[in-house]
This record gives structure tokens, C-alpha cells and sequence, in this order.
């Protein structure tokens, strides 16, 4: 059925996500579906006011459908949309609607002819996942068995019903949700820029942009700790003209905030929007036409994990302790000698001990045209302090890398 927005249509400017099912609520599964639909929502200018988990009772189920919808314009549902007794949301739904759901006879032969055409017998069960109310538009599944579905209510409010699975979440989410919610009138106009940073926390990052610009509303800044940079988020949505103030597009508000972020911050910053440090030491190495081996002592493998497999890194090597004839006063020498026996152009060594309770971390790199060192303190020791060794190693890379013109 094509979708047909209403006399009541409103604009979807406010959301909220619900994750159903036990397995997320007593942690047996991890949710990664709610953080993708919070960031493809707010990239469309919708306010995500709310995430929740949900366990498989009927009237937790319920209640989060009734009390999302008295407070948000969308409600966007992952999970319990499978055939067995514990699958709840259709039916909750159907209840918060007051409508009365029944097998839609066309999803009833799609759903049949999976079965057939495996040669294996239709489980009766499986029926329940043809159920459709009147006021559901379904959303096609061709990753898995479970249709999903669109709803809107008579006030203009849009419940939209997902699969769990991601790899059934995404494509449904992607290819059938958000053409249809588009269409209707989805989001507000909203610029954002992010600058990602190393070499500095959060707490520092916040104090030298201040107080004043971080509360804001309109252009928004706000920083964000991320397991590999901190994250200054810039965003802005249209602003009309108000007494003395003229009206500003969300581009022209973040042209004037951004350059007071970079005054402020612009030091650390090594990447912009959600580029990752493989894509930004992959661009240059491949700008320059080079390859890379790296050498890591006592990280744990944190460094290859990061920069994982890459057709421009030649060689990794992780190692329990130092190579013979090698010192730590010679690093810069050993790098070299591991690019030259590699067959690479740059070489990339880090090593780590304890200091106390932080780790002691030593970078060197060797480049056809120079080489770099450097030793500093990451803070904490065990896990976090060989990631952020490992974060330190790359840091001083791109930057050796960036000045090889």
C-alpha cells in the first residue's frame, strides 16, 4: 500500500527510540540500534528526547508506546516483532491504538512463499507476523521474515516499528522508513559540524572553549568524549530576525561560532565530521604514495586493533618484549630498520611501561624525509592506558605525516 500522509499531518520535529525486548534490558544483548537511529535522526534536524529499553511484558510495552506518544511527534521501535507469545509490540501498539489487528492477505503470501520456495512447511505461528491495524502501513523485510510497520494517528503523531536484528533494522530503516518520512515532513533544517581532537581531555577542551559558547542554544556546542578523540559538536537550525538581531541561515550561525571553537581548540584538532584515524592516515599515506609497518611493545595489540587491516599497512608486529640488539635510546634507529626490512616507506614504533599508575608511552616514527620522537604519560595504566598509547602513536604519525610535503 503507498503511503498517504493525512489531513493531520504535523512535522516530525521531536523523537523518541524504544529498544523492546528482554534480552537488552537484562544486558544479554548489547543495543546498538538505538545510538545509529539517535544519530540519523538528529542528522535530519529531529530532537531525540528520550531512549528506552523495554523488557517483553505486555504492559511495559504499553505504557512506552502511551507515555512516548503523549510527548514526542515520532516514536521509532526496534524489536519484538518475532511470531512466538513474548513478541509484544504489534499487539501492544494495536492497544494504544484501539484498533483490532488482522493477517493483511498479501503479507500472508509473502510471507508463505518463503517457506515454499525452500520446500519447507509453513509454521501456523509465523502468521502473527502478517498481522497489520488499519492505520499501519507495512515496511518491507527482505533481510528476514518480519514486515515493519507505519502508523499514524489521528493527531499527526508516527509510530514507526523495526525489526531487532541490525542487519534487518538498518536496510528497513534506511530504504523504506525514512523515504515515507521524508515525504511527510521530517526534521528541521540543521547545520552540524564536528571537530575531532586528541592530546587534550574533555574537562580542557570545555574550559578553554567556556562557559558562554557552550551554553548556547542556537548554534549548540557541546563536547563529547569518544573512545578514540574528543568531539566538538557544532549545530545550528535557522534563525529568523528578532528585534535587532538579523535572520541567519544555520550555515551563517556556525560560520560566526566557528572560528571562536578554533580559536579556542583548533590546536588538537586533527580530523573533522566522523572521519577515523585509519581514513585520516590512510589519505596521506596515499597522498605521498607510501606504505606502513609498525612495531608495538607492550600494548597489547591496541595500535593494529586500531588501525586494523589495511591494504597500506604492510606489516604489524606485536611483541612481548624488546628485540635484541635494540634500546630505547636508539627507537628512532629501530624504526627505520624495521620500514627498511619491511619494504615500506614510513615506520611506527610504540612502547609502553608502568609508571606508577599511568603508562609511560614512547612513539617513534621514520619517514623518507625525517623522523620523529616523542615520550609522554598516558593517563591510567592497563587497558585504557595501552589504547591510549596507541591513540599517542597514531597522533604523532598523522602529524609527521601532514608536515612531509
Amino acid at each position: 500500500m503507498e503511503y498517504s500522509p493525512t489531513s493531520a499531518s504535523r512535522r516530525l520535529v521531536t523523537a523518541e527510540i524504544l529498544s523492546i525486548g528482554t534480552e537488552i534490558t537484562s544486558g544479554e544483548t548489547r543495543d546498538t540500534n538505538a545510538g545509529e537511529l539517535a544519530r540519523s535522526l538528529t542528522g535530519f534536524g529531529v530532537e531525540v528526547l528520550r531512549m528506552a529499553a523495554v523488557p517483553d511484558r505486555r504492559e511495559a510495552v504499553e505504557g512506552a508506546f502511551r507515555s512516548a506518544l503523549e510527548r514526542a511527534d515520532l516514536v521509532v521501535s526496534t524489536g519484538g516483532l518475532g511470531p512466538t507469545p513474548d513478541d509484544l509490540t504489534r499487539e501492544s501498539i494495536a492497544a494504544v491504538c484501539g484498533e483490532t489487528p488482522t493477517i493483511d492477505p498479501d503479507l500472508e503470501r509473502w510471507l508463505r512463499g518463503l517457506w515454499d520456495r525452500r520446500g519447507i512447511t509453513f509454521p501456523e505461528m509465523n502468521l502473527k507476523q502478517a498481522w497489520r491495524i488499519p492505520s499501519a502501513r507495512s515496511l518491507a523485510n527482505p533481510n528476514g521474515t518480519a514486515p515493519g510497520w507505519l502508523v499514524e494517528r489521528p493527531n499527526g503523531r508516527v509510530i514507526v516499528v523495526l525489526p531487532g536484528p541490525p542487519r534487518e533494522m538498518r536496510p528497513m530503516w534506511r530504504d523504506e522508513a525514512l523515504p515515507r518520512l521524508i515525504e511527510r515532513g521530517f526534521g528541521s533544517e540543521r547545520a552540524v559540524r564536528t571537530l575531532r581532537l586528541t592530546g587534550v581531555g574533555e574537562s580542557i577542551v570545555a574550559e578553554r572553549i567556556g562557559e558562554a559558547l557552550l551554553r548556547q542554544v542556537n548554534p549548540e556546542v557541546a563536547t563529547y568524549a569518544r573512545a578514540d578523540a574528543i568531539d566538538v559538536r557544532m549545530s545550528a537550525s535557522p534563525r529568523p530576525a528578532s528585534g535587532d538581531l538579523p535572520e541567519r541561515s544555520a550555515n551563517e550561525l556556525l560560520d560566526e561560532v566557528e572560528p571562536l571553537v578554533l580559536a579556542a581548540v583548533g590546536g588538537y584538532v586533527w580530523a573533522r565530521g566522523d572521519t577515523s584515524w585509519p581514513e585520516a592516515i590512510g589519505s596521506e599515506l596515499e597522498r605521498h604514495g607510501w606504505t606502513l609497518a609498525t612495531r608495538e611493545l607492550g600494548t597489547g595489540g591496541s595500535l593494529v586493533t586500531l588501525l586494523g587491516s589495511r591494504p597500506w599497512l604492510v606489516r604489524s608486529e606485536v611483541l612481548a618484549e624488546r628485540p635484541r640488539g635494540s634500546g630505547r635510546a636508539d627507537a628512532v634507529g629501530e624504526t627505520a630498520e624495521l620500514r627498511d626490512a619491511a619494504g615500506s616507506e614510513v615506520g611506527l614504533t610504540v612502547s609502553t611501561r608502568m609508571r606508577g599508575g599511568d603508562t609511560a608511552v614512547s612513539v617513534a616514527v621514520a619517514t623518507p624525509v625525517r623522523t620523529a620522537r616523542r615520550r609522554t604519560v598516558a593517563f591510567l595504566g592497563g587497558e585504557l592506558g595501552r589504547s591510549r598509547a596507541a591513540l599517542a602513536a597514531v597522533a604523532l604519525l598523522l602529524e609527521t605525516l601532514r608536515r612531509d610535503d
